[in-house]
């Protein structure tokens, strides 16, 4: 099934449409569709180079909307938000957040938590649910989700704009441990500043 999606994704990054369609792709992603639009950014910027700017807001537009759509299915369809996280392997480890979130270092460590989501392969539509669900922040949860979305399809369209098809291949073998990597160094100096101005 996840072959099959993908593939579909690859062929809407070629229609002429493609842009409507990953609007639509970045949206539902966020929120219960498996496949990210990373698939559909990269091969869009590079048939359409000076779009890349165009291809970006498009995604992080969508894409945070799409969680505020998860945050309001996990605040208000409790039900079927479990049944997305259930089918992610999440549901279990919910209670364990909840009893965690009660104190102020547990606060960031959820921020960290949302970035690294946001940012990284890990499943973000999992977070948006949960942060609706746990009753989180909506303004910083939008906050978080911009920055987070935002410099990740910034970084995919960009470099897709600068190296091409070599980026794609990199992506190919690669994408998922480099996004982990620098996600998690970006959170740690974070939490390095943070402990600074403690």
């Amino acid at each position: 099934m996840f072959n099959d999606l993908y593939k579909k994704c690859l062929d809407l990054a070629g229609h002429k449409s493609s842009k409507y369609y990953l609007a639509i792709v970045s949206f539902i992603e966020s929120s219960f569709f498996p496949i990210p639009p990373d698939v559909m950014i990269v091969p869009m910027v590079i048939s359409k180079k000076n779009d890349f700017l165009k291809i970006f807001f498009i995604t992080t537009i969508f894409s945070v909307m799409g969680g505020i759509l998860g945050y309001f299915i996990g605040a208000f369809f409790f039900e079927f938000g479990s049944n997305i996280m259930n089918f992610y392997g999440y549901e279990d480890k919910l209670s364990k957040i909840k009893e965690n979130l009660i104190n102020s270092d547990s606060f960031y460590a959820w921020l960290g938590i949302l970035f690294l989501a946001g940012f990284t392969p890990l499943p973000y539509k999992v977070f948006t649910i949960a942060s609706g669900i746990i009753g989180f922040n909506l303004l910083i949860f939008i906050f978080i989700s911009f920055i987070s979305r935002g410099l990740r399809f910034f970084i995919v369209s960009y470099l897709s704009y600068k190296f091409g098809d070599l980026f794609n291949r990199f992506m190919d073998k690669h994408g998922s441990k480099w996004f982990t990597v620098v996600g998690m160094l970006i959170v740690i100096i974070g939490i390095l500043i943070y402990l600074n101005l403690k």
